[in-house]
């Protein structure tokens, strides 16, 4: 690769660059802003001001009360403590075994949690999905029991880019719980609203979720940061003790730099500039996605553009590994990410794949394009011009061999 050739983007799914507006926020609590938060001096108000900001802007984003904003390292924090804080809290109340519901798509810091709460004793139940990636609401609805205490479905899925109907399912969740009364454990809602905070409506109130997990560094804030939208009165034992950080429910010092970048990320996803990049990253996305099928024979497109994010483009490139895909395109100063991922020297076909009905030869052969709001027309058509001869140079390579 020419150390000239300008570097592209196509994998803002796994991360995104920090804006430039979110980092000169961040520069004073790197530097004379350095107080602990905690403190009652000067320097920790200070800090504390910076946070206050932080959390007004990220309630007001989700459409919240301050008190229902929780500042933690990630959503993957966010998401464990939204599972376990909730049925720690609930097992003190109810004695019988507790039943609780989530998709065969969910990422791991969803996935993983409820794997491990399964051997614990509580009763999971994970729903498939429809060829489109989309949750089958009648399934989930057959699942719910009168035990079932908590749903948790992501609203985005970072693979194919599948809207979850979460307002539909919010709304289900609101007439149980009528029918339900007092008398009954009531049944709570969470999603992982990580991948959709660039795209989508995240109000709080109109999803009908009493937890929203999200992070920062999906919307071009800093890594290591992220927040959890508790419902006010919804249940929660906090999971990490050692401190009386964000009113006992998640112990530790908040990292103050982290979090105003948070608030500054969020405080830039106004309605009119996230409508004005969606119609932009939807040319390019659906550009790229005609071009690819166009110019790269034997290539299936597994995102539905008709229910997905418009920065989502998931091929399977038949007859070629995904991951010789992605290694040939970073040579050229392209980056990708592979629906296959490798473990301990195995390839593993993703399990989101195949819960759509993709058999694991597809899903090898899987590439996900998804596109930010730097992307050009340019860094599209150059990837449509030097993607086909590695397909076809890679085909010839491997002829004859499975994966």
């Amino acid at each position: 690769m020419s150390k000239n050739l300008k570097k592209i983007y196509f994998d803002h799914s796994a991360t995104t660059p920090v804006d430039k507006k979110v980092m000169a926020e961040m520069m004073p609590y790197f530097s004379y802003k350095f107080g602990n938060p905690s403190s009652i001096h000067t320097f920790g108000q200070n800090a504390l001001a910076g946070v206050d900001k932080a959390r007004f802007h990220t309630a007001k984003f989700l459409n919240c009360e301050t008190s229902e904003v929780i500042f933690t390292s990630g959503a993957t924090e966010s998401n464990n403590l939204a599972i376990r804080g909730l049925l720690n809290a609930l097992r003190k109340k109810q004695k019988g075994k507790l039943h609780i519901i989530t998709s065969a798509i969910e990422h791991d810091a969803v996935f993983e949690p409820y794997m491990l709460i399964a051997k614990e004793g509580v009763e999971v139940a994970f729903i498939g999905v429809k060829p489109n990636g989309v949750i089958d609401m009648k399934k989930l609805k057959g699942a719910i029991k009168e035990n079932t205490v908590l749903i948790s479905v992501m609203y985005v899925n970072s693979e194919v880019g599948a809207i979850q109907p979460i307002k539909e399912i919010g709304r289900l969740v609101k007439e149980i719980n009528k029918k339900r009364g007092e008398k009954f454990l009531k049944l709570y809602f969470h999603t992982d609203a990580t991948q959709a905070l660039n795209f989508l409506d995240c109000d709080a109130g109109k999803l009908g979720v009493d937890m929203l997990s999200l992070s920062a560094h999906k919307i071009y804030g800093p890594k290591g940061v992220g927040a959890l939208f508790l419902r006010d009165k919804t249940p929660l034992d906090a999971v990490q003790l050692g401190g009386h950080h964000e009113n006992n429910r998640r112990s530790g010092t908040l990292n103050v730099t982290g979090i105003v970048g948070l608030g500054a990320a969020l405080e830039m996803l106004k309605k009119s500039e996230v409508e004005k990049n969606n119609k932009k990253i939807s040319k390019l996305r659906d550009l790229l996605a005609d071009g690819v099928i166009k110019n790269v024979p034997n290539v299936i497109l597994n995102t539905d553009r008709g229910i997905a994010t418009p920065a989502h483009a998931h091929f399977s490139i038949l007859g070629v590994e995904g991951e010789a895909i992605l290694l040939a395109l970073d040579l050229e100063g392209v980056a990708v990410s592979t629906g296959s991922a490798c473990a301990s020297g195995d390839l593993k076909a993703s399990r989101v794949l195949l819960a759509m009905g993709i058999n694991a030869e597809m899903a090898h052969s899987s590439i996900r394009f998804s596109l930010g709001k730097n992307n050009t027309a340019e860094d599209v058509k150059r990837l449509i011009k030097i993607l086909p001869p590695i397909v076809k140079r890679l085909r010839e390579m491997t002829k004859g061999i499975k994966f």
